[in-house]
């Protein structure tokens, strides 16, 4: 299987279907590389290149107890393109992944990448802060992370219908909500804790407002994991060149419940996949 050495050596696995135009997949908190294949696998039989990787402590990467902030896991993200030798990417992101490439281009610079794609995703800040008041307070949050962490089986299965959003009419199978949560425990207790501080407490709004490539936002207006205010509208606001899409309805997981819509989305961003 593919592998490749992370910032520390820290062992990484992979994924990379078809060929063209590069697309890097990075996925959210708890979720691999998995989660992807209702992008990945259209989108490379229409002539893009798609990558995805498993973040440290997750899926079949190293199950590492260090190295879940941002810096550490850009750096990772850093060595898969350098790894593939990866130019024009286009980088694509749900959830924290958001976080990941924001930082990557603010730690690595442009050289590999062409544009971006933050998909629901966590940033740029979600917790309370004194110039964040609309933020989440932090001892709701922390509450709400222990009580995770007592039982993640269970709070994953009783979160799963708020993920998808389906008491909003969002269509998705009992077998795929199932198969979901058991790709959400398939990271180390460790990494399910760290990864969430790293992607609701860090402040990505100066990095947010330096990026330098055309960037698409997409955001369901139920997502309940990253509220729209905190974060899609908010990056609309402070991204100097973006395109903004909100999905009406749409919830946290709309990579699985929009994949079509999504996915012509990402098509037409991208653009001719045959060059």
């Amino acid at each position: 299987m593919p592998y490749f050495e992370g910032s520390d050596r820290t062992s990484l696995f992979y994924t990379d279907w078809g060929q063209g135009k590069p697309v890097v997949f990075v996925s959210g908190a708890w979720l691999s590389s998995s989660s992807w294949e209702f992008q990945m696998l259209p989108l490379s039989e229409r002539g893009l290149r798609c990558v995805a990787f498993d973040k440290r402590g997750h899926g079949r990467s190293d199950w590492v107890g260090h190295g879940f902030d941002y810096d550490t896991l850009a750096d990772d993200l850093a060595a898969l393109l350098d790894h593939l030798d990866l130019r024009e990417v286009t980088l694509v992101a749900h959830s924290m992944g958001g976080g990941e490439v924001i930082r990557y281009l603010s730690r690595h610079g442009y050289d590999r990448v062409s544009r971006v794609v933050l998909i629901s995703v966590t940033a740029p800040l979600m917790v309370w802060a004194p110039d964040n008041p609309q933020g989440v307070d932090r001892t709701v949050f922390d509450a709400l992370l222990a009580e995770r962490t007592r039982d993640r089986p269970r709070w994953m299965a009783q979160n799963a219908q708020a993920f998808f959003a389906t008491h909003l009419g969002n269509k998705i199978s009992s077998e795929l909500i199932e198969w979901t949560v058991q790709r959400c425990l398939d990271c180390s207790a460790k990494a399910a804790v760290e990864v969430i501080k790293t992607g609701c407490c860090t402040d990505l709004r100066e990095e947010a407002a330096a990026l330098q490539v055309p960037t698409l936002i997409i955001h369901g207006d139920a997502d309940a994991s990253a509220l729209i205010e905190l974060t899609g509208r908010r990056l609309e606001r402070l991204v100097p060149d973006n395109t903004y899409k909100e999905y009406p309805g749409a919830g946290h997981g709309i990579f699985m419940t929009h994949a079509d819509a999504l996915n012509q989305d990402l098509l037409d961003f991208i653009g001719d996949t045959a060059s």
